[in-house]
């Protein structure tokens, strides 16, 4: 009799280990991208630039642009002044302003032209109110670029405040 029991404890043991390696599949998605839902900036406001800065050269503001805002709105004001905020302002104290997206951005570091999204040049007071491309299912980063222009000698100083709208 003891063998029947030895083949029964056998069996059992034989089971157990089968059923432990036993792995099953994970489940597969069929979902593409753009099938996943993710929350939208719709309806948000993000303010991306408040400074008083000085300006000797070019002065650089990234931001960026979260996934899914299909009408991202750029707005803001800046004003330049001459040695001081609230200073003189006028032509003496103009600069150029430019919006770029991040391959613009490299070329601009690299070379210091460059195409723009927006360029606004010889200025000492500005508003802006400028449409962005939607960003898709990524972020999107852009460069807010403030320039003396070439040439200028004297030192300014930017006061800008900007925001994006979704």
């Amino acid at each position: 009799m003891p063998r029947p029991k030895c083949l029964t404890v056998l069996i059992a043991m034989l089971t157990l280990l089968v059923v432990a390696c036993h792995k099953e599949k994970p489940e597969t998605s069929t979902t593409g991208p753009s099938h996943r839902v993710a929350r939208s900036p719709v309806g948000t406001t993000q303010t991306i630039l408040e400074k008083t800065f000085a300006l000797k050269g070019t002065a650089t503001f990234p931001f960026e642009i979260p996934a899914h805002a299909v009408l991202p709105h750029l707005r803001g004001t800046f004003e330049s002044f001459l040695g001081r905020a609230n200073g003189e302002s006028g032509e003496e104290s103009d600069i150029d302003f430019l919006v770029l997206n991040e391959d613009q951005e490299g070329s601009f570091a690299g070379k210091g032209a460059s195409e723009a999204l927006l360029t606004v040049e010889a200025t000492h007071s500005q508003e802006v109110n400028f449409d962005l491309p939607a960003s898709r299912d990524q972020p999107v980063k852009y460069y807010l670029v403030f320039r003396n222009p070439a040439g200028s000698k004297s030192r300014k100083v930017v006061e800008a405040n900007f925001r994006v709208d979704f």
